[in-house]
């Protein structure tokens, strides 16, 4: 599986509650955290639901 890292760019400030827990599932939380995780399926999903709110960049 590849590796990416996720960076949260933008608040979660009037979101949607549904996008404020994807965030948080995926381990961001506040502007400028990044995270690593392993591209599967689920983790596409949720970067998709979310694409608005971060970057993405391959490792």
């Amino acid at each position: 599986m590849a590796k990416v890292k996720v960076t949260q760019i933008r608040s979660t400030i009037k979101r949607p509650n549904d996008q404020k827990l994807t965030i948080k599932a995926l381990g961001l939380g506040k502007i400028n955290r990044s995270v690593e995780v392993e591209l599967t399926p689920q983790i596409q999903g949720m970067i998709r639901k979310v694409d608005h709110l971060v970057t993405v960049t391959e490792l």
